[in-house]
């Protein structure tokens, strides 16, 4: 059974966990205190929302995070579903897609016209799990990236 809540300061140090296997798959250096700052600052500021998954027994499987933002264009707001990560031996059992619901949820519960997110063209996985859910890709606009480093 996966229960789904909103992230708390005593899930710092297991988040943090989470968060460093997230950069992990996306071929970061593995910096678990730099994960744990990082977190710390978002539930400091309250500048996201952090979902997790818990088992049975209370571990921490997974979590999800989104940014709030607004839309010029449609005058109201618009989140940015930025993170989903779900530990490999929970994959396949139903974590991701609780996560996924509970944003969706969350989002709708604060009156949010749109999620946005976007993911590896490569990371087919997730995006069946995104189709499945009704998520639908975005032809209509290009993606860019501009490195400040």
């Amino acid at each position: 059974m996966t229960n789904i809540r909103s992230a708390v300061l005593s899930d710092l140090e297991p988040l943090s966990a989470l968060l460093d296997g997230y950069r992990q798959f996306y071929e970061q250096q593995s910096d678990i205190q730099a994960a744990r700052d990082f977190l710390h600052q978002r539930m400091g500021l309250g500048d996201s929302f952090i979902l997790v998954s818990e088992n049975s027994e209370g571990a921490l499987t997974g979590f999800v995070q989104l940014y709030p933002g607004v839309s010029t264009v449609g005058l109201n707001a618009r989140w940015t579903l930025n993170d989903l990560f779900v530990l490999p031996d929970c994959r396949e059992k139903g974590t991701g897609r609780a996560l996924m619901e509970a944003a969706t949820q969350l989002a709708h519960d604060h009156g949010v016209a749109r999620l946005i997110l976007m993911t590896q063209v490569e990371n087919e996985r997730a995006q069946y799990l995104y189709e499945s859910l009704g998520w639908q890709r975005n032809t209509a606009f290009y993606g860019y990236l501009l490195d400040m480093k």
